[in-house]
């Protein structure tokens, strides 16, 4: 993304840009009718990795474009998976994203404070990912299995009738990978319909085990550690500052890798969440707190001043989103008046505040039971403790999964 680069499909010539584009139109065949149907009105994040620079970012948009979607908001990776894991934990901590992918490693190391998720320091690694243990699998095991047991060419990788074999071998290697996450031991079996020189048919039976598996990685995940550590020192953090790795992407499911990550950098691993679709559940929420209406898709406001009565010149200033269980309203008034008492009741659990004093900067602390909306009534009476009337008598205050703080562009 973000070069001139061509790739050929059928003879045909595509940018990074219009491949990225026939994913999205494939992506959002797959969507209910009903978000199909309205897109101009629906709001899309597309999460991108934390290396991506503005050009990536840009190439990005215009995928999304080019595939018809209408309102596109970008989000980090790590933002995104760190999000995901304060749903179920509010606690602030400083986190080192290790996201493993399909051909990349992205370590991102992230902190959150009062529900804020702020980049410290990224970094990362092509030719990493599963793609490569992929192919490691089909030149260290597969390729000297076929070459002993069949009569093949010397250059036999090379030509064209042989390319069927190659593909099949490594969507073989790919599946024995995936069984090696939950097994010890794996084949690398099934059959190619490709003959070999003699004239007979190819069958793949080749096995595997973890610890073969393991020792042919192994360089690779040495400089996925090194990566780490070296994202661990440009964020100016020792290894002990931070509280756990999260751990994302399909090759995480070998848990030897995230045993070996965690022994040597000496942090804490996490699991709690599904890594596969941590980073689309933390883009899920994120969508939430976006402003679709707005023309650059900003974060809807985290504060709301609530206009109540003109002629005492009274509004009220609240937190209108908020991880936390409680919220802060405070009164503004203009005019100084003496005897006027005010009450906040909950229009969801009966909670009230009880009477207090009408005045400028007086605070009342909320509850907030449930996530999503929390509804409020104010009521104000004057010194005879009879009812004022008020222009705007409701306040919303939305209890979100995670703040509104990190950033969406790159460190």
């Amino acid at each position: 993304m973000g070069t001139s680069t061509k790739f050929k499909f059928g003879g045909e010539e595509l940018t990074p840009e219009e491949c990225s584009a026939e994913i999205l139109r494939e992506l959002f065949k797959n969507l209910p009718d009903e978000i199909r149907e309205n897109k101009d009105e629906v709001g899309t994040v597309i999460t991108v990795p934390a290396a991506f620079n503005q050009m990536q970012n840009a190439a990005t948009l215009d995928a999304a474009k080019m595939a018809g979607f209408g309102k596109v908001a970008l989000m980090q990776e790590p933002v995104a998976a760190i999000m995901r894991v304060m749903k179920d934990n509010q606690a602030d901590g400083k986190f080192l994203v290790f996201d493993l992918g399909g051909g990349t490693l992205d370590v991102a190391i992230a902190e959150r404070i009062s529900g804020k998720v702020n980049f410290l320091a990224n970094g990362g690694l092509t030719m990493c990912g599963g793609r490569d243990f992929d192919r490691i699998l089909l030149n260290e095991f597969v390729v000297p299995w076929l070459e002993e047991n069949y009569s093949l060419p010397e250059d036999w990788q090379t030509l064209d009738e042989y390319k069927l074999l190659k593909s099949i071998a490594t969507h073989l290697s790919e599946e024995a990978k995936i069984e090696l996450s939950s097994d010890e031991r794996a084949k690398i079996e099934g059959e190619t319909d490709v003959e070999d020189e003699d004239g007979e048919e190819i069958y793949l039976d080749v096995p595997i085990d973890r610890e073969n598996f393991s020792a042919a990685i192994a360089d690779l995940i040495t400089k996925a550690i090194e990566t780490a550590r070296a994202t661990i020192e440009k964020s100016g953090l020792a290894a002990e500052d931070i509280d756990k790795i999260i751990f994302i992407g399909g090759p995480v499911n070998y848990k030897p890798i995230r045993d070996r990550v965690v022994d040597e950098l000496g942090i804490a691993g996490s699991m709690e969440f599904n890594p596969m679709t941590a980073v689309s559940e933390g883009a899920a929420i994120f969508a939430e707190a976006v402003d679709w209406t707005s023309q650059e898709h900003e974060r809807k406001a985290t504060r709301e001043q609530s206009k109540s009565d003109s002629e005492l010149g009274l509004s009220f200033r609240y937190e209108s989103r908020t991880p936390d269980k409680k919220a802060r309203v405070a009164v503004v008034l203009e005019k100084k008046i003496v005897g006027y008492t005010f009450e906040i009741n909950s229009l969801d659990s009966g909670w009230t505040s009880g009477l207090v004093e009408l005045k400028n900067k007086a605070l009342v602390t909320v509850p907030l039971y449930r996530r999503g909306e929390n509804k409020f009534r104010v009521e104000v009476f004057d010194r005879s403790g009879d009812p004022v009337f008020l222009e705007n008598d409701t306040i919303i205050i939305t209890k979100t999964f995670a703040g509104a703080g990190g950033k969406m562009n790159p460190p």
